[in-house]
């Protein structure tokens, strides 16, 4: 069997990340995963998530067996992994991360803080995932990677531009059937996405520019302050 290019992209919360998802799953030539370390992450800390029995049901809570599916043969030429860099705590395996194509996918943290609020109120900076997709980004540098960074607001303004684009740098051909899906969402979806995916499931494909910045309370604003270094470093690289 011919290899498989597989692409790890790496996302905090309430990004671009499922529609992304949905995108690379419009292909007919590619296999997702969505989250495959979720069941795991709440297990071995304990946190208290919606949905948190549904979901140590759904899937392996033991990170090696994660890790494991993660490399395991696909029957088609590409396979797009999508996760939540939150997820990657200590006791999560990353010696696969040599053999992936590591993609950071980042969001301005107004945004990601005020639309996780609205899910599950009182984030702190270790639920959105900042501080965590930079120490990732550094430790594909490590491997002697080069990762990739894109902005969820530049797919956004020009969808098929960044998406080509980003094609191109993963080695992936472009499919112009990456612009568009059916509304309901996929069947790769986790059993999480009744609560989180409500708008991405009435969506064909990917949302307008967005506007302003959202007006947070102080407390809010802290947390973005504490994130914005590290999304800043991230997007001084983005394509």
């Amino acid at each position: 069997m011919p290899k498989t290019i597989r692409i790890a992209m790496w996302s905090g919360p309430r990004n671009l990340s499922t529609a992304m998802m949905y995108s690379f799953g419009a292909r007919t030539d590619c296999h997702v995963m969505d989250e495959p370390f979720y069941a795991a992450y709440l297990a071995t800390t304990g946190l208290s998530h919606p949905m948190r029995d549904a979901i140590l049901k759904s899937q392996p809570v033991d990170p090696k067996t994660v890790e494991m599916s993660l490399l395991e043969p696909v029957s088609v030429p590409f396979s797009y992994q999508k996760h939540m860099t939150q997820h990657m705590i200590p006791d999560m395996p990353r010696t696969w991360m040599r053999d992936v194509v590591n993609v950071f996918l980042i969001r301005h943290p107004a945004r990601v803080v005020a639309s996780y609020a609205a899910k599950r109120e009182g984030p702190v900076l270790d639920d959105i995932g900042f501080v965590q997709q930079a120490e990732l980004y550094d430790h594909a540098q490590s491997l002697g990677q080069n990762p990739i960074v894109i902005d969820s607001a530049d797919i956004r303004r020009d969808p098929a531009t960044k998406m080509k684009q980003l094609c191109a740098e993963v080695d992936l051909p472009w499919d112009p059937k990456m612009l568009s899906w059916p509304k309901g969402g996929h069947a790769a979806d986790g059993v999480w996405a009744s609560h989180w995916y409500g708008a991405v499931h009435g969506s064909t494909g990917f949302a307008g520019a967005e506007g302003p910045l959202p007006d947070l309370s102080p407390e809010y604003q802290e947390i973005v302050a504490q994130a914005l270094p590290y999304y800043d470093r991230l997007a001084a690289v983005k394509i």
